[in-house]
């Protein structure tokens, strides 16, 4: 690929070497995941304090207009249900009265080795009075639970006809999504584990236009109301912006492009800094390493990230390359350009997707940055990722995420939609997952040479800027060695960090 640069200091045309990671395999097809969204970030001594987080969804409204997706803003139906008037979604500013700390210099009460089990006696003892009549639960409270356990257990041993026959049961304890936000993770995690049996899973096969049309206003409502994703991108955004900082061409390796959101407000910092010091922006680049099935997402992003581009007057390019090919060529896949500054971006579930072998070849690439978002459930657990111990801790972690979003005060029908179109097919992926063995990517990251970065002052501040921007008291931020992790109460949630070789 040629970037069409103006200056004649500049041309790659005639100047640049194009090189590819070892061979001129190349493969193209048209994908994209799931999306967020993030904030711009500065100079910390230029910049006021909530300059970075005024344009927190001004990227995605961009691309809700290319898309036809602004909702009527006649629409009225949600707003006695939901504190921030959805679907029309203003950015979030208002200040807490007394804003509590939100940085410890380590975790206080937080038990890295907390029994789910543990957890959930707890959430029995917060909401015994709450009790779901669709679900037939006995005294304890929590006999699905052992049954979901059991179920897994059963993909364990192979014992199939078992699985089916706990199954069947749980089908009538677990009718539909409702009850207390264990309960609604258990039928999640029972829809995804039926789905195994059954088959296809929901990602085997392409998406719907509709059902991309739910994923991106669910997505949305998420980001406004939970600063888990908005926490994720700002933090992967800062990390690499920081490290790319001076090159003229830009390349963004992403393995969780999800619908692109993050990736607009990266551009519109980089473009934005680029004016602040009055000199041209860098050229950007992106190879979103992606699934295979998802072609009609890939297009959708492919032209809405041109187009955002061409509005901000960015030299822009994107590329995509599936899993299937990434995993056999590796970063032979990829085309490199000489002179370019990389990052990579990465998400603790590729690992049970394409394995762990081609961090072992990013060396060869020499990224400037290799940047690990971690927001799976296990937290880069050091236990193998068995079914059990993932349905122990994937009902842990989104009973958490659930917890914080009842706290938020989301209304019924957003929830519902947030549930449907975000967590559930996080939940599928983590349990399809599960099935293929994987090492630490922490312990992969350290055999193959990396090291990790400390995260900068300034992604410490805009956190928590951010944090204190967020309408629900329960979320805090915390250092643990060189990474951020986003907390609620006393449990993980997500956590971003930087490395390099």
């Amino acid at each position: 690929m040629k970037l069409p640069f103006a200056s004649p200091q500049n041309n790659i045309k005639q100047q640049q070497q194009v090189t590819s990671g070892g061979g001129g395999n190349r493969y193209e097809p048209k994908s994209v995941l799931d999306h967020h969204n993030n904030s711009a970030v500065f100079n910390e001594d230029q910049l006021p304090l909530d300059h970075g987080m005024i344009h927190q969804f001004e990227e995605w409204d961009s691309l809700m207009k290319e898309l036809g997706l602004h909702d009527d803003p006649h629409h009225h139906s949600t707003k006695s249900t939901f504190p921030l008037d959805l679907p029309d979604l203003p950015p979030i500013h208002t200040e807490l009265n007394n804003p509590v700390p939100v940085f410890h210099s380590q975790f206080e009460n937080l038990n890295p080795n907390l029994n789910a089990l543990d957890f959930m006696k707890n959430d029995e003892d917060e909401d015994d009075e709450d009790s779901d009549n669709n679900n037939d639960i006995n005294n304890n409270g929590f006999e699905f639970v052992d049954e979901l356990i059991r179920i897994a257990e059963c993909f364990e041993t192979r014992s199939i006809q078992l699985a089916q026959v706990i199954l069947a049961r749980l089908n009538n304890r677990l009718r539909s999504p409702t009850g207390k936000p264990l309960q609604r993770a258990a039928y999640y995690f029972k829809q995804a584990l039926q789905s195994l049996l059954t088959g296809p899973t929901q990602l085997t096969h392409s998406s719907s236009s509709s059902d991309i049309i739910q994923s991106i206003k669910a997505y949305k409502a998420f980001s406004n109301v939970s600063p888990i994703p908005m926490f994720s991108d700002f933090t992967a955004n800062q990390s690499m912006l920081e490290a790319v900082d001076g090159g003229m061409i830009v390349h963004v390796i992403d393995f969780d492009i999800g619908l692109g959101g993050h990736l607009a407000s990266f551009m519109k910092s980089i473009v934005e800094k680029a004016e602040f010091r009055k000199v041209h922006p860098p050229a950007v680049r992106i190879t979103a390493v992606v699934p295979e099935q998802y072609e009609t997402e890939s297009k959708l992003i492919r032209d809405n990230l041109w187009q955002f581009a061409r509005g901000l007057k960015l030299r822009f390019d994107i590329d995509f390359v599936s899993f299937r090919t990434f995993e056999y060529l590796s970063f032979k896949s990829v085309k490199f350009i000489e002179g370019e500054k990389t990052a990579v971006l990465l998400n603790s579930t590729v690992f049970h997707r394409i394995g762990t072998g081609f961090i072992s070849d990013m060396r060869r690439v020499s990224p400037d940055v290799i940047v690990c978002v971690d927001g799976d459930g296990t937290m880069g657990s050091e236990q193998p990722s068995l079914f059990r111990q993932t349905v122990i801790d994937g009902l842990e972690f989104y009973s958490t995420v659930l917890e914080s979003l009842e706290a938020a005060n989301v209304g019924g029908d957003w929830m519902r939609k947030i549930e449907m179109f975000v967590l559930h097919p996080k939940i599928s992926a983590m349990v399809e997952a599960s099935g293929r063995q994987a090492p630490s990517w922490r312990e992969v990251f350290g055999r193959a040479g990396m090291r990790a970065v400390e995260m900068s002052q300034f992604a410490e501040f805009q956190a928590e800027c951010l944090l204190r921007k967020v309408q629900v008291r329960g979320f805090h931020v915390v250092k643990r060695h060189a990474e951020m992790v986003l907390c609620w109460h006393d449990r993980p949630l997500v956590s971003t960090s930087a490395w390099r070789f």
